[in-house]
């Protein structure tokens, strides 16, 4: 599975309908978000907690009402957009979402109800508690990914710890969204892998963006590549023969 991860922009102009637009262009089926919801509700699909790093303004999602967010310009000349605005722009793709705040939660799982979402998203967070939160407001299920904690004891404690206790503990989620590292610790290892595959469970890297690496990992035996470098991957899967991705 390929995923452009913020959508696909050489400018830096990530999270806006203009870089979603170019992944689907390429050929992405794919696209990661996330998503924060402003002092008034509103969902938008930002990284950030603030508004300093890529636009023109500064202060924090949270405290700020929509009607301020929508004059920061990302990059000088995007307007942030809102979550409903990508769904609706791109209504074929699928959505990678990871839902930053407790604040976000709500709103987010609002979207997916009114939007007839739950075919289209996946719902992922680092916290176990704020992607389990979503999937408790929803009335069908939708695809998830672990949070930190499950990772954590798939990665470092699968090695000690029965099989049971594992598959308990990975029961409501179709994958582990991880880095290849975390620090001096090594996430995905063969022996990872082999106990996420064993339990049903796909593993998607984050974030990939030098084809060599791309290769090895796919090598390795990974399901799925995120990376801020689109073009780079789709040429890394025409030639190895698996592009277009079906599904």
């Amino acid at each position: 599975m390929a995923f452009a991860h913020r959508g696909f922009s050489l400018a830096g102009l990530e999270n806006t309908l203009t870089a979603f637009r170019a992944a689907w262009d390429l050929g992405f089926t794919h696209l990661e978000t996330d998503v924060h919801a402003t002092a008034d509700g509103i969902l938008v699909a930002f990284h950030d907690d603030t508004l300093d790093r890529v636009t023109d303004r500064s202060g924090r999602i949270a405290e700020l009402p929509w009607r301020e967010v929508q004059k920061a310009r990302i990059g000088g000349v995007e307007r942030v957009l809102r979550f409903d605005e990508l769904a609706e722009a791109l209504p074929d793709a699928r959505l990678n979402v990871d839902v930053k705040t407790a604040d976000a939660v709500g709103p987010f799982a609002d979207a997916i109800e009114r939007l007839g979402l739950h075919g289209r998203v996946l719902v992922a967070s680092f916290s176990d508690a704020r992607r389990r939160a979503v999937l408790a407001r929803l009335s069908r299920p939708v695809a998830s990914s672990a949070g930190g904690r499950t990772t954590a004891l798939l990665a470092f404690g699968g090695p000690v710890l029965p099989s049971a206790v594992l598959a308990k503990a990975a029961r409501d989620v179709d994958c582990l969204q991880v880095p290849e590292r975390r620090g001096a610790l090594r996430i995905v290892t063969p022996a990872f892998l082999d106990r996420a595959h064993a339990l049903g469970k796909q593993v998607h890297v984050w974030t990939v963006n030098r084809p060599a690496d791309m290769h090895r990992l796919l090598d390795l035996g990974v399901d799925g590549l995120l990376t801020d470098r689109a073009d780079l991957l789709r040429d890394v899967l025409v030639e190895r023969g698996t592009w277009p991705i079906a599904g």
